[in-house]
Protein backbone atom coordinates (compact mmCIF):
# COMPACT_ATOMS: atom_id res chain seq x y z
CA UNK A 1 0.00 0.00 0.00
CA UNK A 2 1.74 2.98 -0.92
CA UNK A 3 -0.22 5.59 1.37
CA UNK A 4 -1.62 4.43 4.38
CA UNK A 5 -2.79 7.78 4.82
CA UNK A 6 -5.85 6.56 2.39
CA UNK A 7 -9.64 7.67 2.66
CA UNK A 8 -10.61 4.27 3.61
CA UNK A 9 -8.41 4.40 6.77
CA UNK A 10 -10.07 8.22 7.76
CA UNK A 11 -11.33 8.40 11.22
CA UNK A 12 -8.33 7.12 12.69
CA UNK A 13 -6.01 9.35 14.38
CA UNK A 14 -2.85 8.40 13.30
CA UNK A 15 1.17 8.75 14.30
CA UNK A 16 0.86 12.21 11.68
CA UNK A 17 -1.80 13.58 13.68
CA UNK A 18 0.32 13.05 17.51
CA UNK A 19 2.27 16.30 16.40
CA UNK A 20 5.93 16.69 18.23
CA UNK A 21 6.88 13.65 20.28
CA UNK A 22 10.59 14.70 21.36
CA UNK A 23 10.76 13.30 25.18
CA UNK A 24 6.96 12.42 25.37
CA UNK A 25 6.86 8.84 26.55
CA UNK A 26 4.72 6.93 24.14
CA UNK A 27 2.95 3.72 25.38
CA UNK A 28 2.43 1.36 22.41
CA UNK A 29 0.85 -1.78 22.69
CA UNK A 30 2.55 -4.19 19.98
CA UNK A 31 1.38 -8.03 19.10
CA UNK A 32 4.19 -9.99 20.47
CA UNK A 33 1.87 -13.06 20.33
CA UNK A 34 4.37 -15.20 18.31
CA UNK A 35 4.97 -19.09 17.45
CA UNK A 36 7.87 -20.24 19.51
CA UNK A 37 9.87 -23.21 18.43
CA UNK A 38 12.98 -24.35 21.05
CA UNK A 39 13.11 -20.96 23.01
CA UNK A 40 13.82 -19.29 19.59
CA UNK A 41 10.93 -17.41 17.13
CA UNK A 42 9.92 -19.60 14.24
CA UNK A 43 7.99 -17.07 12.50
CA UNK A 44 9.10 -12.93 12.65
CA UNK A 45 6.14 -12.00 10.76
CA UNK A 46 4.11 -10.35 13.75
CA UNK A 47 7.46 -8.80 14.76
CA UNK A 48 8.55 -7.19 11.59
CA UNK A 49 5.39 -5.75 11.47
CA UNK A 50 5.50 -3.60 14.39
CA UNK A 51 9.03 -2.31 13.63
CA UNK A 52 8.27 0.65 11.37
CA UNK A 53 5.88 2.10 14.17
CA UNK A 54 8.56 1.47 16.59
CA UNK A 55 11.49 3.00 14.82
CA UNK A 56 9.45 6.19 13.79
CA UNK A 57 8.95 7.18 17.39
CA UNK A 58 12.66 6.65 18.65
CA UNK A 59 13.93 8.64 15.17
CA UNK A 60 11.16 11.19 16.46
CA UNK A 61 13.07 10.84 19.73
CA UNK A 62 9.95 9.71 21.69
CA UNK A 63 10.59 7.85 24.82
CA UNK A 64 9.10 4.25 23.25
CA UNK A 65 7.25 2.21 26.01
CA UNK A 66 6.26 -1.11 24.57
CA UNK A 67 3.37 -3.24 25.90
CA UNK A 68 2.75 -6.65 24.92
CA UNK A 69 1.26 -10.10 25.74
CA UNK A 70 2.49 -13.50 25.32
CA UNK A 71 0.09 -16.85 25.62
CA UNK A 72 -2.36 -17.16 28.06
CA UNK A 73 -1.07 -16.78 31.25
CA UNK A 74 -4.59 -16.35 33.90
CA UNK A 75 -2.99 -13.19 35.51
CA UNK A 76 0.00 -14.34 37.33
CA UNK A 77 3.36 -15.01 36.28
CA UNK A 78 4.31 -17.89 34.88
CA UNK A 79 7.89 -18.19 33.24
CA UNK A 80 6.78 -20.18 29.87
CA UNK A 81 4.93 -16.79 28.67
CA UNK A 82 7.75 -14.21 30.20
CA UNK A 83 8.31 -11.81 27.07
CA UNK A 84 12.57 -11.61 27.64
CA UNK A 85 13.34 -13.55 24.54
CA UNK A 86 11.36 -11.75 22.71
CA UNK A 87 13.17 -8.96 23.38
CA UNK A 88 16.07 -10.22 21.82
CA UNK A 89 14.62 -10.87 18.56
CA UNK A 90 12.81 -7.40 18.36
CA UNK A 91 16.40 -5.77 19.27
CA UNK A 92 17.81 -7.92 16.31
CA UNK A 93 15.10 -7.19 13.98
CA UNK A 94 14.82 -3.15 15.22
CA UNK A 95 18.55 -2.89 14.58
CA UNK A 96 19.08 -1.20 18.07
CA UNK A 97 18.34 -1.83 21.97
CA UNK A 98 15.69 -2.85 23.23
CA UNK A 99 15.72 -2.75 27.24
CA UNK A 100 13.68 -5.40 28.88
CA UNK A 101 11.75 -5.04 32.25
CA UNK A 102 10.65 -7.77 34.70
CA UNK A 103 6.87 -5.81 34.87
CA UNK A 104 4.86 -3.63 33.46
CA UNK A 105 3.36 -1.94 36.65
CA UNK A 106 4.87 -1.28 39.66
CA UNK A 107 8.18 0.31 41.12
CA UNK A 108 10.52 -1.54 38.36
CA UNK A 109 8.61 -0.05 35.28
CA UNK A 110 8.73 2.89 37.02
CA UNK A 111 12.59 3.33 37.74
CA UNK A 112 12.99 2.14 34.00
CA UNK A 113 10.81 4.23 32.59
CA UNK A 114 11.82 7.13 34.81
CA UNK A 115 15.53 6.59 33.56
CA UNK A 116 14.91 6.60 30.06
CA UNK A 117 16.28 8.85 26.91
CA UNK A 118 14.83 10.56 24.23
CA UNK A 119 15.04 7.51 21.36
CA UNK A 120 14.99 5.08 24.17
CA UNK A 121 12.93 1.60 23.54
CA UNK A 122 12.26 -0.76 26.38
CA UNK A 123 10.21 -3.84 26.33
CA UNK A 124 7.28 -4.13 29.47
CA UNK A 125 6.41 -7.61 30.83
CA UNK A 126 3.59 -9.85 29.64
CA UNK A 127 0.43 -7.54 30.72
CA UNK A 128 -1.73 -10.57 31.14
CA UNK A 129 0.50 -11.51 34.47
CA UNK A 130 -1.99 -8.87 35.72
CA UNK A 131 -5.79 -9.73 35.80
CA UNK A 132 -6.52 -6.41 35.59
CA UNK A 133 -5.12 -6.42 31.93
CA UNK A 134 -7.94 -8.62 30.46
CA UNK A 135 -10.39 -7.23 33.30
CA UNK A 136 -9.73 -3.94 31.41
CA UNK A 137 -10.19 -2.73 35.21
CA UNK A 138 -9.95 1.27 35.60
CA UNK A 139 -7.20 1.18 38.26
CA UNK A 140 -4.47 -1.23 36.70
CA UNK A 141 -5.59 0.83 33.26
CA UNK A 142 -4.41 3.83 35.47
CA UNK A 143 -1.10 2.16 36.32
CA UNK A 144 -0.70 1.62 32.87
CA UNK A 145 -1.52 5.41 31.74
CA UNK A 146 0.72 6.46 34.59
CA UNK A 147 4.42 5.78 32.12
CA UNK A 148 2.87 7.23 29.00
CA UNK A 149 1.85 10.52 28.04
CA UNK A 150 0.54 9.05 24.44
CA UNK A 151 -0.99 5.82 23.34
CA UNK A 152 -0.43 4.22 20.10
CA UNK A 153 -2.06 0.98 19.36
CA UNK A 154 -0.64 -1.13 16.47
CA UNK A 155 -1.95 -4.61 17.44
CA UNK A 156 -4.41 -4.92 15.30
CA UNK A 157 -4.38 -8.31 16.03
CA UNK A 158 -5.76 -7.86 19.28
CA UNK A 159 -8.27 -5.06 18.33
CA UNK A 160 -10.93 -7.52 19.28
CA UNK A 161 -10.46 -7.56 23.20
CA UNK A 162 -11.82 -4.64 25.47
CA UNK A 163 -8.29 -5.14 27.19
CA UNK A 164 -6.73 -2.67 29.35
CA UNK A 165 -3.92 -2.47 27.04
CA UNK A 166 -6.29 -2.65 23.60
CA UNK A 167 -9.37 -0.36 24.77
CA UNK A 168 -8.63 0.82 27.98
CA UNK A 169 -5.50 3.05 27.72
CA UNK A 170 -7.58 5.06 24.50
CA UNK A 171 -9.60 6.25 27.17
CA UNK A 172 -7.26 8.11 29.46
CA UNK A 173 -4.50 8.99 26.99
CA UNK A 174 -4.29 11.04 23.68
CA UNK A 175 -4.70 8.09 21.70
CA UNK A 176 -3.17 6.69 17.65
CA UNK A 177 -3.27 4.08 15.35
CA UNK A 178 1.01 2.77 14.53
CA UNK A 179 1.52 2.15 10.99
CA UNK A 180 0.47 -1.42 11.36
CA UNK A 181 -2.65 -1.05 12.84
CA UNK A 182 -3.34 2.16 10.40
CA UNK A 183 -2.35 0.24 7.06
CA UNK A 184 -4.63 -2.99 8.60
CA UNK A 185 -7.80 -0.89 8.61
CA UNK A 186 -7.07 0.91 5.67
CA UNK A 187 -6.84 -2.45 3.87
CA UNK A 188 -9.70 -4.27 5.47
CA UNK A 189 -11.83 -1.13 4.36
CA UNK A 190 -10.54 -1.06 1.13
CA UNK A 191 -11.40 -4.95 0.88
CA UNK A 192 -15.41 -4.19 1.86
CA UNK A 193 -16.03 -0.77 3.11
CA UNK A 194 -15.05 0.89 -0.21
CA UNK A 195 -14.36 -1.69 -2.35
CA UNK A 196 -13.63 -1.75 -6.37
CA UNK A 197 -16.53 -4.43 -7.71
CA UNK A 198 -17.23 -6.96 -8.94
CA UNK A 199 -16.40 -8.19 -5.51
CA UNK A 200 -15.60 -12.34 -4.46
CA UNK A 201 -15.03 -13.87 -1.21
CA UNK A 202 -13.42 -17.02 -0.35
CA UNK A 203 -14.53 -19.02 2.90
CA UNK A 204 -13.07 -22.19 3.78
CA UNK A 205 -13.05 -24.15 6.88
CA UNK A 206 -13.72 -26.91 8.30
CA UNK A 207 -17.37 -25.89 9.24
CA UNK A 208 -19.83 -24.17 8.53
CA UNK A 209 -21.40 -23.89 12.42
CA UNK A 210 -18.23 -21.78 13.15
CA UNK A 211 -18.54 -19.10 10.67
CA UNK A 212 -22.14 -18.40 9.97
CA UNK A 213 -21.70 -14.58 11.10
CA UNK A 214 -19.16 -14.67 8.73
CA UNK A 215 -21.40 -16.02 5.67
CA UNK A 216 -24.24 -14.07 6.88
CA UNK A 217 -22.42 -10.88 6.43
CA UNK A 218 -20.68 -11.80 3.74
CA UNK A 219 -23.61 -12.80 1.10
CA UNK A 220 -24.71 -9.26 1.88
CA UNK A 221 -21.29 -7.46 0.77
CA UNK A 222 -19.68 -9.54 -2.00
CA UNK A 223 -20.79 -10.15 -5.48
CA UNK A 224 -19.89 -13.83 -5.35
CA UNK A 225 -19.28 -16.04 -2.41
CA UNK A 226 -16.62 -19.32 -3.15
CA UNK A 227 -16.61 -21.46 -0.42
CA UNK A 228 -14.04 -24.44 -0.04
CA UNK A 229 -12.88 -26.52 2.72
CA UNK A 230 -14.91 -28.97 4.86
CA UNK A 231 -17.44 -26.45 5.14
CA UNK A 232 -18.55 -26.75 1.06
CA UNK A 233 -19.42 -30.61 2.06
CA UNK A 234 -22.56 -29.44 4.35
CA UNK A 235 -23.39 -27.21 1.40
CA UNK A 236 -23.22 -29.93 -0.69
CA UNK A 237 -25.15 -32.56 0.67
CA UNK A 238 -27.65 -29.69 1.93
CA UNK A 239 -28.13 -30.20 -1.97
CA UNK A 240 -28.79 -34.02 -1.92
CA UNK A 241 -25.58 -35.21 -2.94
CA UNK A 242 -23.46 -38.13 -1.16
CA UNK A 243 -20.64 -36.84 0.63
CA UNK A 244 -19.06 -40.27 1.88
CA UNK A 245 -16.68 -40.22 4.80
CA UNK A 246 -16.40 -35.97 4.86
CA UNK A 247 -15.95 -34.27 6.81
CA UNK A 248 -19.81 -32.64 7.16
CA UNK A 249 -22.12 -31.23 9.21
CA UNK A 250 -25.05 -32.99 7.99
CA UNK A 251 -27.45 -30.91 11.18
CA UNK A 252 -26.29 -27.80 9.67
CA UNK A 253 -28.01 -28.55 5.90
CA UNK A 254 -31.30 -26.35 6.96
CA UNK A 255 -28.84 -23.65 8.05
CA UNK A 256 -26.63 -23.83 4.66
CA UNK A 257 -30.07 -24.09 2.43
CA UNK A 258 -31.22 -20.48 4.67
CA UNK A 259 -27.69 -19.06 3.37
CA UNK A 260 -28.04 -19.95 -0.06
CA UNK A 261 -31.53 -18.18 -0.28
CA UNK A 262 -30.33 -15.26 1.80
CA UNK A 263 -27.47 -15.41 -0.69
CA UNK A 264 -29.92 -15.35 -3.78
CA UNK A 265 -31.90 -12.42 -2.57
CA UNK A 266 -28.84 -10.57 -1.90
CA UNK A 267 -27.80 -10.95 -5.67
CA UNK A 268 -24.43 -13.08 -4.19
CA UNK A 269 -23.90 -15.93 -6.55
CA UNK A 270 -22.51 -19.17 -4.26
CA UNK A 271 -19.77 -20.94 -6.07
CA UNK A 272 -19.08 -24.59 -4.74
CA UNK A 273 -16.86 -27.32 -5.88
CA UNK A 274 -17.60 -29.81 -9.42
CA UNK A 275 -14.74 -32.23 -8.52
CA UNK A 276 -13.26 -33.28 -5.77
CA UNK A 277 -10.30 -34.88 -4.66
CA UNK A 278 -10.85 -37.90 -2.36
CA UNK A 279 -9.30 -40.49 -0.65
CA UNK A 280 -9.96 -43.57 2.46
CA UNK A 281 -8.01 -41.40 4.86
CA UNK A 282 -6.18 -38.49 5.45
CA UNK A 283 -2.88 -39.23 5.83
CA UNK A 284 0.29 -38.53 3.42
CA UNK A 285 0.58 -41.42 0.49
CA UNK A 286 -2.90 -42.49 1.06
CA UNK A 287 -4.28 -43.30 -2.65
CA UNK A 288 -6.33 -40.26 -4.29
CA UNK A 289 -8.64 -39.70 -7.18
CA UNK A 290 -10.38 -37.23 -8.62
CA UNK A 291 -14.36 -37.55 -9.06
CA UNK A 292 -17.07 -35.48 -9.30
CA UNK A 293 -19.36 -34.51 -6.89
CA UNK A 294 -21.33 -35.97 -8.23
CA UNK A 295 -19.93 -40.08 -7.71
CA UNK A 296 -18.57 -39.79 -4.20
CA UNK A 297 -17.77 -42.72 -3.89
CA UNK A 298 -18.96 -44.26 -0.41
CA UNK A 299 -16.04 -44.86 1.80
CA UNK A 300 -14.00 -42.06 0.72
CA UNK A 301 -13.59 -38.27 2.02
CA UNK A 302 -12.94 -35.17 -0.03
CA UNK A 303 -9.44 -33.45 0.72
CA UNK A 304 -9.42 -31.29 -1.94
CA UNK A 305 -10.84 -29.20 -4.62
CA UNK A 306 -10.06 -30.98 -8.23
CA UNK A 307 -8.93 -29.32 -11.20
CA UNK A 308 -12.16 -28.48 -12.69
CA UNK A 309 -12.85 -26.19 -9.52
CA UNK A 310 -9.77 -24.83 -9.88
CA UNK A 311 -10.27 -23.77 -13.68
CA UNK A 312 -13.31 -22.80 -12.58
CA UNK A 313 -12.39 -20.60 -9.87
CA UNK A 314 -9.00 -19.11 -11.55
CA UNK A 315 -11.92 -17.98 -14.61
CA UNK A 316 -13.66 -16.32 -11.94
CA UNK A 317 -10.87 -14.48 -10.72
CA UNK A 318 -10.81 -12.97 -13.66
CA UNK A 319 -14.04 -11.21 -13.32
CA UNK A 320 -13.18 -9.65 -10.01
CA UNK A 321 -11.80 -6.33 -8.98
CA UNK A 322 -11.27 -7.29 -4.88
CA UNK A 323 -10.72 -10.56 -3.65
CA UNK A 324 -10.78 -11.24 0.14
CA UNK A 325 -10.00 -14.58 1.13
CA UNK A 326 -10.48 -16.56 4.63
CA UNK A 327 -9.35 -20.27 5.30
CA UNK A 328 -8.21 -23.04 2.36
CA UNK A 329 -9.71 -25.01 0.00
CA UNK A 330 -8.77 -28.52 1.13
CA UNK A 331 -6.39 -30.50 3.68
CA UNK A 332 -3.30 -27.59 2.85
CA UNK A 333 -0.98 -29.69 5.62
CA UNK A 334 -0.25 -32.60 3.52
CA UNK A 335 0.25 -33.27 -0.18
CA UNK A 336 -1.20 -33.69 -2.78
CA UNK A 337 -4.56 -32.24 -1.15
CA UNK A 338 -2.69 -28.61 -1.08
CA UNK A 339 -3.14 -28.92 -5.05
CA UNK A 340 -6.48 -26.82 -4.93
CA UNK A 341 -5.23 -23.62 -2.56
CA UNK A 342 -1.57 -23.67 -3.98
CA UNK A 343 -2.94 -23.13 -6.91
CA UNK A 344 -5.78 -20.65 -6.72
CA UNK A 345 -3.04 -18.60 -4.34
CA UNK A 346 -1.00 -18.38 -7.27
CA UNK A 347 -3.95 -17.25 -9.84
CA UNK A 348 -4.92 -14.57 -7.11
CA UNK A 349 -1.29 -13.59 -6.75
CA UNK A 350 -0.57 -13.23 -10.78
CA UNK A 351 -3.37 -11.02 -10.59
CA UNK A 352 -2.74 -8.78 -8.10
CA UNK A 353 1.13 -8.58 -9.33
CA UNK A 354 -0.43 -7.70 -12.90
CA UNK A 355 -2.73 -4.71 -10.99
CA UNK A 356 -6.19 -6.83 -11.96
CA UNK A 357 -6.84 -7.76 -8.35
CA UNK A 358 -6.89 -6.37 -4.85
CA UNK A 359 -6.38 -9.63 -2.50
CA UNK A 360 -6.69 -8.91 0.98
CA UNK A 361 -6.62 -12.45 3.08
CA UNK A 362 -6.06 -13.56 6.71
CA UNK A 363 -6.74 -15.87 9.23
CA UNK A 364 -3.92 -18.57 10.66
CA UNK A 365 -4.56 -21.20 8.42
CA UNK A 366 -4.84 -18.85 5.50
CA UNK A 367 -1.54 -17.33 6.10
CA UNK A 368 -0.33 -20.49 6.51
CA UNK A 369 -1.60 -21.40 3.38
CA UNK A 370 -0.61 -18.43 0.86
CA UNK A 371 2.65 -19.21 2.46
CA UNK A 372 2.94 -22.70 2.03
CA UNK A 373 1.67 -21.31 -1.45
CA UNK A 374 4.61 -18.72 -1.70
CA UNK A 375 2.64 -15.74 -2.32
CA UNK A 376 1.70 -14.68 1.20
CA UNK A 377 4.04 -11.19 -0.08
CA UNK A 378 2.72 -10.89 -3.63
CA UNK A 379 -0.90 -10.03 -2.15
CA UNK A 380 -1.99 -6.16 -1.68
CA UNK A 381 -2.54 -7.17 2.17
CA UNK A 382 -2.31 -10.37 4.05
CA UNK A 383 -3.44 -9.74 7.65
CA UNK A 384 -1.64 -11.77 10.91
CA UNK A 385 -4.62 -11.51 12.68
CA UNK A 386 -6.84 -14.45 13.32
CA UNK A 387 -9.98 -13.53 15.98
CA UNK A 388 -9.82 -9.89 15.01
CA UNK A 389 -9.90 -10.44 11.31
CA UNK A 390 -12.54 -12.94 11.66
CA UNK A 391 -14.78 -10.51 13.58
CA UNK A 392 -14.15 -7.59 11.44
CA UNK A 393 -15.59 -9.92 8.31
CA UNK A 394 -18.10 -10.67 10.57
CA UNK A 395 -19.40 -7.34 10.26
CA UNK A 396 -18.68 -6.62 14.42
CA UNK A 397 -17.55 -3.79 15.89
CA UNK A 398 -13.46 -4.03 17.16
CA UNK A 399 -13.30 -2.25 20.68
CA UNK A 400 -9.34 -1.58 20.01
CA UNK A 401 -10.73 0.18 16.67
CA UNK A 402 -13.62 2.27 18.01
CA UNK A 403 -11.58 3.32 20.70
CA UNK A 404 -9.23 4.95 18.00
CA UNK A 405 -12.55 6.99 16.25
CA UNK A 406 -13.58 8.43 19.22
Amino acid sequence: MSDPRTPAAAGVRTLDDAGELRGKRALVRIDLNVPMSKGTVSDLTRITRVVPTIRELSDRDAKVVLLAHFGRPKGAYEAKSTLEPLAVALERELGRTVHFVHDCVGPRADKAVAAMHDGDVVLLENTRFHPGETENDPAFTAELARLGDLYVNDAFSAAHRAHASTEGLARLLPAYAGRTMEAEIAALNQALGSPERPVAAVVGGAKVSTKLDLLGNLVAKVDMLVIGGGMANTFLYAQGKAVGTSLCEKEMADTARLIVAKAEAAGCRIVLPVDAVVAERFEAGAPDETVSVDAIPEGRMMLDIGPRTVARVEALLQEVRTLVWNGPFGAFEIAPFDRGTVRVAQAAAALTRAGSLKTIAGGGDTVAALNHAGVGQDLTYLSTAGGAFLEWLEGKSLPGVQALQE
